[in-house]
């Protein structure tokens, strides 16, 4: 006998889990949760219509406003970003990292991720979107510009970050540790003995590293979330990307990027052949254009003032530069649709999981979530007890397929980046069984049968349908530069090369400072047997400042040399492949009713076919073999018999199980079928649950 809990019992163990976590809008006089679609970004929010459109807003501004800076048409965006907007202290500051046991005392932090990016705001500060400007610079970098040397990078982070913009004007250029929405006063915090100083105060009082010695400075310029800078190294490249936006000179930088780090021409040759002038004249003319700049002075100056008056945080500091915003309220169009609690819930414990100190928390709000019948399934289960009246010895565990979508595909992908692979694939088929036109869930299956190869040192399963799923995902989200990179791996296994260098390409113009695409690329030359330009490539990513990719590059470039010479891969071991088994993929993958593809799933329907797809679910009582490999099932629920033929049941689309079994009964399975009449048919798919 199995027990399964009651509706009354899962409803008041969830309102007992529910009553621990954040409190959210709820209450009549507050408003709902929010989903605003702008562009390019999706904002979560508890603060209403107005300040959801704000936020939408502001970071159309900030993109604009960054693909000025680097003079270009547009801008890649090759993860999706989704930003969570609380209105109040509360909410915000049990979702934020900690430092030293405390909540971060900044309005806004930034989530990066391999699968998808997330920014945190808190709305009862002024201005919160400021305090990620920086991060923000340095995504926007990642997808929309070749690999760079630190100062770069840094210095353009810190000078975007100045930025304050309304419904009317920019204004940017002022010294980023002046921004009051960062809580990073000029005169620092009250119980510091030495506070930190602004990077002008900084430049005026130090004596300056060379360019040279900047620019050959080691910074890994691809971490987030890096706080406040009180640096020379920060102040000083800022300054000089300060001088070269203003000088129009983005041409010459990227012409001395390319020198040092393409052609590894040293920096002095490479400062003169770009910029026309010795590192000490670039240096001098630099200098020279900061002490031309007095508003920076005078907002130092400023904010002294203001701060040892007020005891507050400093007045906004003078701008370098103010223009017309490039866009306004009436040019970014928005669509706003109400978010249920539920959802908005799943959300919150997603960045609560991505959190190392959160985790937990995070982890019991979305199981709470995923194992909690909604209001459907509840009032399912108590007609179907009520008039089937089964007996206690009959009773079978719950469907996988209840509580919330989002929470499951979360969990799924948690499960993916943490290597539980049958996990993982759990959360995904009750996903896809509850939201069965959610994308997410074909890119995470995607992702999970790629990695579980790579685990296990197999082949790809069930290759033929992740290229599908591929296909569809980069549809729905044509920038998503990881989808494009999958696409190559799965089509180079294939054996179609040409093909799978044309998506590797497009997810390195997507994503053009990843690595693995590199690497990627280096092997789909190598099945093509072009050695010089794998050989190229491989030569590039030995000098990776990833120990990983480095030393995949060198093992894989003595294997290029064995297998151009002897036409085996001899000189260095090969991981052997394991033999290829049924794989449990497979049952995601065309669900006919939930996914719209099973009438392409060969073997399952007549292409001929136009008859509508049905959608059953019961009790499976009986199933007839005589006539194998055909099958006739007995399916039932509420007094109504359904009899449904299996051309071969070895080839059945089946969901929740390995193998299909003529011995099968009393088993609780959803079916997707083609009526042949009023009570019988022709299965297309079937769940055992």
């Amino acid at each position: 006998m199995r027990y399964r809990p009651s509706p009354l019992l899962s409803c008041t163990l969830a309102l007992a889990v529910f009553s621990l976590l954040p409190a959210f809008a709820l209450a009549g006089d507050q408003p709902g949760w929010l989903e605003v679609h702008s562009a390019h970004f999706t904002v979560v929010t508890d603060a209403g219509d107005k300040k959801g459109r704000e936020v939408a807003l502001r970071f159309e501004q900030m993109r604009a406003v960054f693909a000025n800076l680097l003079t270009k048409d547009r801008l890649n965006q090759s993860i999706p970003l989704t930003i969570l907007a609380f209105r109040n202290d509360k909410s915000y500051y049990q979702a934020a990292p900690l430092r030293n046991g405390q909540p971060i005392d900044v309005p806004g932090f930034f989530l990066p991720g391999v699968d998808q990016l997330f920014i945190v705001l808190n709305l009862s500060e002024d201005e919160s979107w400021r305090a990620v400007a920086h991060d923000f610079a340095h995504m926007l970098l990642n997808y929309n510009y070749p690999p760079a040397q630190g100062w770069f990078d840094e210095g353009l982070a810190e000078y975007f970050s100045s930025i304050r913009v309304d419904n009317k004007q920019v204004e940017i250029g002022g010294d980023p540790e002046l921004q009051p929405s960062l809580r990073q006063d000029l005169l620092g915090n009250q119980h510091e003995a030495n506070p930190p100083k602004s990077l002008t105060e900084l430049l005026g009082a130090q004596v300056w590293m060379s360019l040279p010695d900047l620019f050959t400075m080691k910074h890994d310029s691809s971490g987030y979330n890096e706080g406040t800078h009180h640096t020379l190294y920060y102040a000083e490249s800022w300054m000089v990307m300060h001088y070269l936006l203003h000088e129009k000179k983005l041409p010459e930088t990227g012409t001395y990027l390319g020198l040092v780090l393409n052609q590894h021409v040293p920096v002095e040759d490479a400062i003169r052949q770009a910029f026309g002038m010795s590192s000490a004249q670039m240096e001098q003319a630099v200098k020279d254009y900061f002490h031309s700049l007095p508003t920076l002075r005078t907002a130092v100056d400023n904010a002294r003032l203001k701060t040892s008056e007020t005891d507050h945080a400093p007045a906004p500091a003078d701008q370098a530069y103010r223009f017309p915003t490039p866009v306004g309220p009436d040019d970014s169009a928005m669509t706003i649709n109400p978010l249920s609690e539920p959802n908005a819930r799943a959300y919150y414990a997603e960045i609560q999981l991505r959190i190392p100190e959160r985790r937990e928390a995070g982890l019991q709000q979305l199981q709470a979530l995923a194992t909690t019948p909604t209001a459907t399934d509840l009032k399912a289960e108590t007609k179907s007890e009520r008039k089937e009246k089964k007996s206690e010895d009959e009773q079978q565990l719950p469907s996988t397929a209840i509580g919330n979508a989002l929470a499951h595909r979360i969990l799924a992908w948690d499960n993916i980046d943490h290597g539980k692979f049958d996990d993982a694939l759990t959360e995904l088929a009750a996903a896809a069984a509850l939201n069965p036109r959610d994308m997410w869930v074909r890119y995470y299956l995607s992702i999970l049968k790629y990695r579980m190869a790579e685990a296990k040192h197999t082949d790809i399963q069930g290759l033929a349908n992740m290229l599908l799923d591929l296909k569809a995902v980069l549809e729905w989200y044509p920038e998503l530069a990881e989808g494009y990179d999958l696409l190559a791996v799965g089509r180079n296994e294939g054996g179609s090369t040409p093909a799978a260098m044309q998506a590797e390409r497009a997810a390195m113009n997507l994503s053009p400072r990843e690595e693995r695409y590199v690497y990627h690329l280096a092997q789909i030359y190598i099945a093509s047997k072009k050695w010089e330009a794998a050989n190229a490539l491989l030569e590039r990513l030995k000098n990776s400042s990833n120990p990983q990719i480095a030393a995949l590059a060198r093992e894989r470039s003595e294997e290029v040399g064995s297998q151009r010479k002897y036409g085996i891969a001899g000189a260095a071991p090969v991981q052997p492949k394991l033999e290829a088994q049924k794989s449990p993929f497979d049952v995601l993958e065309e669900d006919a009713a939930k996914r719209a593809q099973a009438e392409n799933v060969a073997g399952t329907t007549n292409p001929s076919d136009k008859r509508s797809m049905k959608f059953f679910r019961g009790r499976l009582v009986a199933v007839d073999c005589s006539k194998a490999p055909a099958a006739l099932l007995t399916v039932t629920s509420e007094g109504v018999v359904l009899k449904l033929r299996a051309a071969d049941y070895k080839s059945m689309l089946l969901i929740g199980a390995d193998v299909f079994s003529c011995s099968w009964r009393d088993r609780q399975v959803t079916v997707n079928y083609k009526a042949g009449g009023l009570n019988d048919g022709d299965v297309v798919s079937l769940e055992v649950r």
